[in-house]
Formats: C-alpha cells, structure tokens, sequence
C-alpha cells in the first residue's frame, strides 16, 4: 500500500478550500489501505517543511490540491516536487478554474498539461452527476467492474471546471473527457504521464493533472458538508437522490492510488 501526502496549497482557513474540505477523500484512501498524511501549508511565502522535502520525506505520491489564487508553491517546493518525481513518485493535482492552481506552472511537464484562462467551462450543478466520454482504447484508470460496459461512467460535476489539455506534452493521454453545459464543447476532465525520463535517462513517477479539485471535494460528494461561504452556485441533488454512481468513481480513486504507486514500492 501506498505513503500519500494528501496536501493544500493554501494555510489553514475553515473558510477556504482548506485540507478538511477533503476529508472523505483522505478516508477513502485509508479504507483502502494507504497510509495518508493530509495537511495544509504551514506558511505563505516561506518554504513549507514538508513540500520543500518532499523527495526526503519517505512519501510513494503526492495528492496535490492546488486552491490558491497563483501563489501556492515556492520554487524551492516546485524543485523538490520535480525531484520526487525524478525519484519515480506519483503525483496527481487538481485545481480549478482560472487562475486557481496557477502555481501548478512550476512543475515542468504536468504544469505543461495545466492552461490558465478565463473559459469558465460548466459541467453541472455542485452535487451533480457528469457523464464522462471514453477515451479510447478505455485507460486503465477508467476501468470498473461496476458497471455494464467496463468503465466509470460519472465524474462529480462542477460549474466551472479548469482547463487541462494533453496536446503540449509528448507523454501525455487523455484519461476521461466531459462536455460543457453551456456550449456542448468537450473537454479533457484529467490527463496521465507515463514514461517519461530524467536528463539522466531515469524512469519518472507517473503523473495526473486533473481539471478540478471538485472531483474530490467533500461538498461535490457530499452536499451535507458543506462549502465556503463564498461559493453561490446553486446546488445539484443527483449524487444524494442515486449515491450508487458516486460509488463507482471512488473505483477512480482507488485506481489513481494503485496507478501512481512507483513499481518498486509496496
């Protein structure tokens, strides 16, 4: 089983998209065996002891929730997640729309996979369901035994998704696409590295950049959490009415544990 630090890109702040907005993540994650960290920035504009060490720190992934405004990594803490990854660890992210996440640029090739702009992609209601596209041929991420056709189906929707894309880098798939409710565009809803190589020609850790942090928020699987009081959209109901959709994506999350692991850690 896998060492996780789930982590926030921002300090404590029960007003904010703070590490306890992400509890029942953190606990699906132990159900399944892991050992998680989850915890949030010590200190703005400082070195955060944990991130700034990440590559000595004994860790097999890094669950990285980008909810800042553009100032949430250090360089010295973006050095030593390139260096965690050069050491073949698993990193996801997931950020937002605009620029929430922004500091996602300094992580070489997966802030690559990362577009900052002003398109406010909906998805749906908070609370809702979004039907997500196969890519094909089904990435192993995608795959269930849940359901009829082999794959997940449903991704926690969210009104305004950010923009993740696959085309700057070579190592990179699409995993999962959706389709905007405003105008019917689709969109990459998250996108893997796998197989690329240090200047030394070391494998790295594989990586997944996701479109939002709301796939895997309390409030998107629970509305009953609640969210910031800055949050006004109004709410969804079909994850409360058919809860049994919102069980097959936590296959997804499982699978995103299993598929980051490095090979040689157990």
């Amino acid at each position: 089983m896998a060492t996780i630090l789930l982590q926030t890109t921002i300090t404590e702040n029960p007003d904010d998209w703070d590490i306890r907005r992400f509890s029942l993540l953190a606990g699906e994650l132990r159900a399944d065996g892991h050992d998680v960290l989850a915890r949030n920035r010590v200190d703005h504009g400082v070195q955060d002891p944990v991130l700034s060490h990440l590559d000595e720190l004994g860790f097999d992934q890094l669950w990285l929730m980008a909810v800042d405004v553009g100032n949430g990594l250090t360089p010295g803490e973006c050095a030593a997640i390139g260096r965690f990854r050069g050491l073949g660890g698993g990193v996801l992210t997931a950020r937002d729309h605009r620029d929430l996440g922004g500091c996602l640029r300094g992580l070489g090739s997966l802030g690559q996979l990362n577009e900052f702009v002003d398109a406010n992609i909906h998805s749906g209601a908070n609370g809702d369901y979004q039907p997500v596209l196969a890519v094909e041929p089904v990435h192993q991420l995608l795959r269930t035994a849940r359901t009829a056709s082999g794959r997940i189906e449903w991704f926690p929707a969210h009104p305004h998704e950010g923009l993740v894309s696959a085309a700057a880098v070579p190592s990179a798939t699409v995993v999962a696409r959706g389709r905007s409710t405003g105008t019917g565009r689709t969109f990459d809803l998250a996108v893997a590295l796998d197989g690329e190589q240090t200047a030394e020609g070391r494998p790295m850790g594989r990586a997944v950049a996701e479109s939002s942090f709301h796939h895997f928020a309390d409030y998107n699987w629970d509305l009953g959490c609640g969210a910031p009081s800055f949050v006004t959209d109004r709410p969804g109901w079909q994850i409360r009415a058919d809860p049994s959709r919102l069980g097959v994506f936590k296959d997804y999350v499982r699978n995103l544990a299993t598929w980051l692991q490095p090979p040689d850690h157990h």
